[in-house]
């Protein structure tokens, strides 16, 4: 078999999963529910995060907070603070794409 199979969870439970960890790229897959996000941080690499259903409210270095919808493609460059957080009471679910991968 060429290619590689990979999945990730179908939930509305909170799950941050590393689903690909590669030399190339970092694919997460994330939910989070009403007032659940990720920490405060800086990103690593340059990061494509998809909404695939909810919607994202995200802060970027010094902005205020935005919204996007499902269907939305974001692309935050390498070492910008991001504070990502589900305000609604629908799940958020997100693909993050870090792109190269960041180094360790």
């Amino acid at each position: 078999m060429i290619e590689q199979k990979y999945n990730f969870t179908l939930t509305d439970e909170k799950t941050v999963e590393k689903v690909i960890q590669d030399e190339n790229i970092h694919y997460l897959h994330m939910v989070f529910n009403k007032d659940q996000g990720l920490p405060e941080h800086f990103s690593n690499s340059n990061v494509y995060m998809t909404v695939i259903r909810g919607r994202l409210s995200i802060q970027l270095d010094d902005q205020g907070n935005h919204e996007y919808e499902a269907g939305t493609v974001l692309r935050i460059p390498f070492k910008t603070k991001m504070n990502v957080r589900n305000l609604q009471d629908d799940a958020l679910e997100l693909i993050v794409v870090k792109a190269p991968a960041p180094q360790m």
